[in-house]
């Protein structure tokens, strides 16, 4: 097989995995996680490795549509609060480096929406207040998680490796939520246009 039959191949079955995620999200979950950013006073958020790339992304639309939003490690970030939240994306629901942080947060009074292709995870369990379940595949470490480690469940199979198809879908909704937040919000385009950054 060639390069182009193999594009060919690949971009069709991946558009098809990403339909098959999108069908897949629970439209209640979408609510909730839209009413807990409306409602926050300040929003921090974060992702790791490829994830936070797509985070980043959608930090960037959340100030467009005038929330106050902080990346959580710049050090410009402010202190977080009761009526804060964070917004973490967290595929395997336990990444370690989550932890310290997620219960931090917890303790500061600051409610949690974690995003993850693993709801069963350890964090999204014990700290989540509100969990968007993407059904993506997502890059799982077995030899790190151990045999207890809970496996994923209900998720769309992908022909890509390493945790592509939930890094993608995770970039694609969260631009689709910031759609369904401005018209929400009663916004329009020229309104987020307005907030975007002028000396460049």
């Amino acid at each position: 097989m060639n390069y182009q039959d193999t594009y060919r191949q690949m971009s069709e079955a991946i558009v098809r995995e990403h339909e098959a995620v999108f069908a897949k999200l629970d439209m209640g979950q979408l609510r909730a996680f839209m009413d807990a950013i409306k409602q926050a006073n300040n929003i921090f958020v974060y992702g790791s490795g490829r994830e936070g790339i797509s985070m980043r992304s959608f930090a960037m639309r959340l100030a467009h549509l005038g929330k106050p939003t902080h990346w959580l490690f710049d050090d410009t970030t402010p202190g977080m609060h009761k009526g804060d939240l964070l917004i973490l994306s967290d595929g395997r629901g336990d990444v370690g480096i989550h932890r310290y942080f997620v219960k931090r947060a917890k303790e500061s009074g600051a409610t949690i929406a974690m995003v993850t292709g693993l709801p069963e995870g350890a964090l999204a369990r014990t700290y989540a207040d509100v969990v968007l379940f993407v059904h993506a595949t997502v890059y799982l470490d077995e030899a790190a998680m151990g045999p207890d480690a809970p496996r994923q469940q209900d998720v769309v199979p992908t022909v890509q490796p390493m945790g592509n198809q939930y890094e993608q879908h995770l970039y694609l909704l969260m631009d689709i939520v910031a759609i369904l937040l401005r018209e929400d919000m009663g916004l329009s385009y020229a309104d987020m246009e307005a907030r975007h950054r002028n000396i460049e």
